[in-house]
């Protein structure tokens, strides 16, 4: 025993020392581990807040985490901007949550009712941060790198990702960011300079806060008419987050606002968004308090209107959040505000920072109630329906282009629908407002609001959206039918209904036999097939009367192609139907130019179009909203070449070599001057399209147009002594809103004789933000009036609503050999306005560009 006891001894002593070693290397490969995640300011040199980030180093960083530690966080991109710069999400969590992300995701669609199986409570909450969705709100960005960096790095932030799956957006408009970023970069000198009157303060035109084509992508979460939203939207579909909160800024003056929203909330948000938004709030200002930061509540930021990323997310079933930081784009690197203070990027990025953290935090101290309460939304919805209407019609009709429009909406925003089997039934008329008894046919189009997105259909198709409160921060009205000029019936049962329709659009054949080919005018599809046309040189003449033909009726506007006015293109017939069927136009083949009814193809009154020479205006004084949604119209969908021309640079333009110009929304100062340049241009022949808040500049500077309130609102000044002069002033912020109009549907009586409401019926649904109308014109065409009790959605102010009648919002008025062709509403609004684009290509197409600058 003596001598084996020396031998264990030295046994114990070396096990030891390579236990030593083994724990040597293993506490060496954890901290090199840690070591190895890079802190922001590590891996791009400086501290967040001290500079701008560009967006391509805000991916590397992302990156690089992933790089760093991919067992925890994985990087996806999900799609790609116009200015071709990449869309990503980071999924961040444990390693075994992570490691079963698939079986999460899965599992929540499955909760929701969206694939079957049912889904399982498992404590997992799902948090979405959206962060820099306005491109020159630029410090969420920042504080977005600071907020992952924690959740890989903290332990307590660890501890609740073991319950919490957190998705982060790092920039939702790169190319909005890049474009302030970039700009600030080179106005800024080596040392910030804190004046407000500075010119690092001053962005210039178009400003940052838009995306490529200047569109708000704050305002397209419903309508997806930007491929960032398109391919956000189509990612967002695939989780279904239980909270979601859209990062922003405001005003340099304002401190710093989160949750709860202010009213109204829109009656389909439940009690448990309601209150769990105050939990995220009460747990926020819990930091705030401790920091002694400014923050306010319940103002402002209402819960309504559905295209916004914290309504949208709202409406399908998540805790939908705005969050708001004093700064935005005058904001700078420090800029000091009303009070005294110096703001500075880096308190603007610290306060996303908190607020970002702490939502987490509540999420993770709440997943089981928020599974629970996701889980509840989408059951009552699937089980009972949302609101008194069961079901929603949209009836199939000639104008299919339409329909297939509607259901794109409707796939885009995850919406199930169906087909009628037919018969009767009691249902509201979108057209007339009344309950009445229809007859549907088979394969009309069938929404139900029993389904997991029955809410986000109640809300889109919903005829009367209820108000409690009419200090709105957006439009209050947007009903699909009214949007997409269909018609429409509300019902208050379930309709039966078949899953598959056997309609689908025809093509057409070429006829080498033909004398030509007719196209009816019904719809934005046929715009798209005229512009294409008239790129490949082919000619067309369009019929100012109706016809008929082989006993079939033409309305005006109809599309004429004889082969013998193209015998320039090879191969005629293949090419006009080629492009026909690309764009689902179906020609019909006629063998003679004689017509049954009406005038034949030879008439006076059927005249050639020609490709019209189409510029407009941009720059400084322009909307750079208004601006964008003609560009992108002529872009991305009419795919029709527009030329963009500053407008300070009017002076300079070679007028003959246009014979189209587009003017905007803005504010132009001497464009209408009496003796303009511009004026003579159209006198000789030019065609002038005029938009929103500039036919009111037109109709101010002796055009030939009149505003009809002008003499209104000198009535209406209150006289000395008047009682009305007596307000109080705790009402001050709602005394203003019996002249409001935020956004409100008015019935456009249209005369569809006129080239610029050809496809149209006698009427249309237009979208009106003012109180602009303008009267009669005895030497012009009154296209688009609007009469006695028109409005029929959305909230108008008492006074506003007493000027809107009685007067005319679209026309013609001619001017020696060219013409001004007006538009008082926005018919191209947010690019959503589906039925307003017809009328725009007809401006553009169809109404007459005089005799001059072919």
């Amino acid at each position: 025993l003596t001598s084996i006891l020396p031998i264990f001894a030295m046994i114990n002593r070396i096990t030891m020392k390579y236990l030593s070693v083994v724990l040597f290397f293993i506490l060496c490969s954890i901290f090199s581990m840690a070591q190895s995640i890079p802190s922001p300011k590590d891996f791009l040199g400086y501290e967040i807040g001290s500079k701008y980030t560009p967006h391509y180093k805000i991916v590397q960083y992302y990156e690089a985490l992933a790089k760093a530690t991919p067992a925890t966080i994985k990087l996806e991109q999900y799609g790609i901007t116009n200015g071709g710069r990449p869309l990503l999400l980071a999924y961040v969590s444990t390693a075994d949550n992570i490691s079963n992300l698939e079986r999460i995701r899965t599992n929540n669609l499955q909760l929701a009712g969206i694939q079957p199986g049912g889904g399982t409570l498992n404590q997992t909450a799902v948090v979405w941060l959206s962060y820099n969705v306005h491109g020159n709100e630029t410090s969420s960005s920042e504080a977005g790198m600071l907020t992952i960096y924690n959740l890989l790095t903290d332990n307590k932030s660890k501890e609740w990702l073991k319950n919490t799956m957190v998705i982060i957006d790092p920039c939702l408009n790169p190319d909005g960011r890049d474009r302030y970023v970039n700009w600030f970069s080179n106005m800024v000198g080596i040392t910030p300079n804190p004046d407000p009157q500075s010119r690092e303060h001053s962005e210039p035109w178009p400003g940052g806060r838009s995306n490529f084509y200047n569109f708000d992508l704050n305002r397209d979460w419903a309508w997806q008419t930007q491929v960032e939203s398109q391919a956000r939207i189509k990612k967002y579909n695939q989780w279904m987050p239980h909270v979601h909160v859209d990062f922003h800024e405001q005003g340099i003056n304002e401190p710093y606002y989160f949750a709860p929203a202010a009213e109204p909330f829109h009656e389909v948000i439940t009690p448990w968004q309601r209150s769990f938004q105050t939990q995220i709030g009460r747990n926020n200002a819990k930091y705030f308090d401790q920091n002694g930061w400014l923050y306010f509540t319940k103002e402002r930021f209402d819960l309504f209107y559905p295209s916004y990323g914290d309504t949208w997310p709202t409406y399908n079933g998540s805790i939908g959040m705005t969050f708001e930081q004093g700064g935005g784009g005058r904001g700078g690197l420090a800029v000091i505000n009303e009070d005294g203070d110096t703001l500075t990027l880096r308190d603007r990025a610290m306060h996303h920072f908190t607020t970002g953290l702490s939502t987490i935090e509540t999420s993770s101290n709440n997943a089981t109630a928020l599974q629970k309460n996701f889980k509840a939304f989408f059951d009552n919805s699937i089980s009972n329906g949302v609101g008194p209407y069961q079901s929603f019609v949209v009836k199939d009709s000639e104008s299919s282009s339409k329909l297939l429009a509607v259901k794109k909406l409707l796939d885009n925003n995850g919406i199930k629908y169906a087909y009628s089997n037919g018969g009767p039934v009691k249902a509201f008329n979108y057209y007339n407002n009344k309950e009445e008894n229809i007859t549907l046919d088979k394969g009309d189009l069938v929404i139900h609001t029993a389904q997991p997105q029955g809410t986000m259909a109640k809300v889109l198709f919903e005829p009367l959206s209820k108000l409690n409160d009419s200090a709105t921060y957006d439009i209050t009205a947007w009903a699909v039918p009214y949007i997409y000029g269909v018609q429409a019936y509300a019902v208050k049962e379930k309709l039966a209904v078949t899953a598959t329709t056997t309609s689908t659009l025809p093509a057409t054949m070429p006829v080498t036999s033909a004398y030509g080919y007719i196209k009816s005018w019904t719809g934005l599809p046929d715009a798209k097939f005229l512009a294409a046309c008239l790129k490949k040189g082919i000619r067309v003449r369009i019929s100012e009367k109706p016809f008929e033909v082989g006993n079939k009726k033409y309305a005006a506007g109809s599309l004429i192609f004889i082969k013998t006015s193209n015998n320039a293109i090879a191969n005629f017939d293949q090419t006009v139907t080629g492009i026909a069927n690309e764009f689902g136009a179906l020609l019909e083949p006629v063998q003679s130019g004689f017509m049954d009814k009406g005038s034949d193809f030879g008439s006076g009154d059927v005249r050639t179009l020609f490709a019209p020479r189409v510029a407009m205006l941009t720059g400084e004084t322009v909307s750079s909203l208004g601006a964008g949604e003609v560009w992108h119209f002529f872009e991305q969908q009419l795919k029709y070449p527009i030329t963009l021309i500053n407008a300070n640079d009017i002076a300079r333009i070679d007028w003959k070599r246009y014979n189209v110009l587009i003017v905007p929304d803005g504010n132009y100062r001497t464009l209408f001057a009496k003796d303009s340049e511009l004026k003579s241009w159209v006198q000789q022949g030019g065609k002038l399209i005029v938009m929103e808040n500039s036919v009111n500049q037109m109709a101010n500077a002796d055009w030939g147009l009149l505003s009809k309130n002008a003499d209104a609102d000198d009535k209406d000044k209150e006289k000395p002594g008047d009682y009305n002069l007596l307000k109080k002033y705790a009402n001050a912020d709602r005394d203003w809103l019996v002249n409001s109009n935020p956004g409100s549907i008015f019935k456009v009586e249209l005369d569809n004789t006129h080239p610029l409401a050809f496809g149209y019926p006698g009427f249309y649904y237009t979208l009106k933000s003012d109180d602009n109308v303008y009267q009669f014109m005895k030497e012009g065409w009154n296209v688009g009036v609007i009469k006695k009790a028109s409005q029929v959605a959305g909230f108008t102010g008492i006074k506003a609503k007493e000027k809107l009648q009685d007067g005319v919002l679209f026309g013609e008025l001619p001017m020696g050999r060219g013409s001004v062709v007006f538009f008082a509403d926005d018919v191209l609004f947010r690019s959503f306005w589906e039925n307003g684009k017809l009328m725009f290509a007809n401006a553009v197409f169809l109404v007459n560009q005089g005799n001059n600058f072919r």
